[in-house]
């Protein structure tokens, strides 16, 4: 009993979930179908974790829905069509590929473009100032009467 203990306190901080014994299923492997859908559903209230990990009221919610619907007999793909016919595509970590969504799937890639445009238009403007340009006919003769003057 102390061993189990011991390796209950041991791995307790990995389990970052904020599930409750509560919440938990009898049946583990409904149990464990239900914490891989919400661990892809994000919290509403907290926006950058998933229900599983959020200890919000909201996701405590959402996860005992999930848990209810997968009691009542439900597919998983079932379930996240439930929630995702509820709540919209920002229920969903990994939202689908639409025209709503097109803007958020290719921020990453737009993001990279305007860096890599930003750091050539400078590296091409340092260029151009570095390089000397030859003076003109008119910028030499005024060159020649400043000297002039100053002699």
């Amino acid at each position: 009993m102390k061993r189990l203990l011991a390796t209950a306190l041991i791995l307790l901080p990995l389990a970052a979930h904020a599930v409750t014994p509560g919440e938990m299923l009898a049946d583990p492997a409904l149990e464990a179908r239900a914490r891989v859908i919400t661990s892809e559903l994000r919290c509403l209230v907290c926006q950058n974790q998933s229900i599983d990990d959020s200890d919000a009221a909201l996701a405590k919610d959402l996860r005992m829905l999930v848990r209810e619907k997968l009691k009542e007999g439900l597919s998983d793909a079932q379930v996240r069509d439930y929630v995702h016919a509820r709540y919209g595509d920002f229920v969903l970590l990994r939202p689908p590929l639409n025209p709503g969504t097109l803007l958020l799937w290719a921020a990453p890639a737009l993001a990279l473009l305007a860096g890599v445009w930003a750091v050539w238009s400078a590296a091409r403007r340092n260029r151009q100032a570095r390089t000397v340009q030859p003076l003109t006919a008119e910028e030499q003769e005024r060159l020649a009467a400043l000297t002039r003057r100053a002699e």
